[in-house]
């Protein structure tokens, strides 16, 4: 097997870049934001942060395509980077430091396109997680200094703290009844949102979270990170991996039943 190594180092250097521009136009008052088409701002630091992604990687990785979320894709093969520059956009354009940098190799296998190497960097706050496959996920300052994360071991959802984003997407899909049920029965709710409450299942700090709706570049680095510290990262559907427009993370233990309730309709 791959050992991903050198392509997590390269996602690394990725992050470090695109870090440096983020933070650079954080809370700047000439900040030029704009509205696309499905009504979500982007900013000028999302676009210059995936076109710098997106320059180093043409040349460090010249054979492998690329799908961002501002610019689309870009080339053919078995290897595919997804990159999110900054998700949680509209965080950033108010001063929330609740934002990151998504990077991801996606590599083709026989279930297609999963997730071999994940890095979130979130530079507001401090973080980085990562992670590469068969190696497990870690949180520190760089490679050499950081600490491997695990999952919790939380099996009841009367002791289980769960993640949400928001209340209007569960009720726009018909899921709001089960979602409030799930928020009855579990021991503490918080509405993080974005990349974070997954980071912190994989750190054993949630039990789980999910979201009704997301793409690609939303799910690809943050499923790999909970995997590989143990996790179990599903649509919606039960189908692993970030490839259901939905996500659902848990410690594994309490994954069925977050399943069952988010996925009631009465």
């Amino acid at each position: 097997m791959p050992d991903y190594l050198d392509d997590l180092r390269l996602a690394h250097v990725l992050a470090d870049a695109a870090d440096a521009g983020t933070m650079a136009r954080f809370k700047a008052l000439d900040l030029k934001v704009e509205t696309k088409p499905d009504m979500t701002p982007v900013s000028e630091a999302d676009k210059a942060a995936e076109e710098l992604i997106r320059g180093q990687l043409q040349r460090a990785r010249p054979r492998d395509a690329i799908l961002g979320e501002e610019y689309g894709v870009e080339g053919t093969g078995p290897r595919r980077w997804v990159i999110d520059p900054i998700d949680g956009t509209k965080n950033y354009v108010r001063g929330v430091p609740v934002w990151a940098t998504l990077i991801s190799l996606m590599e083709a296998g026989e279930t297609g396109f999963q997730p071999v190497v994940g890095v979130v960097s979130a530079p507001a706050l401090g973080r980085r997680w990562w992670a590469a496959k068969g190696h497990g996920a870690y949180s520190g300052r760089s490679l050499s200094a950081a600490t491997r994360l695990h999952v919790s071991r939380v099996s009841g959802l009367s002791d289980a703290s769960f993640a949400y984003s928001s209340l209007g997407g569960w009720e726009e899909r018909g899921r709001l009844n089960g979602f409030l049920d799930l928020t009855r029965a579990v021991w503490r709710t918080r509405a993080y949102g974005d990349f974070w409450p997954y980071m912190m299942v994989a750190e054993g700090s949630i039990d789980m979270c999910a979201e009704p709706e997301l793409s690609l570049w939303d799910m690809a680095a943050t499923a790999i990170v909970v995997t590989e510290a143990g996790g179990t990262f599903t649509g919606l559907d039960g189908r692993p991996g970030p490839h259901s427009g939905n996500a659902a993370a848990s410690n594994g233990l309490l994954h069925d039943e977050l399943l069952d309730h988010l996925n009631q309709r009465y």
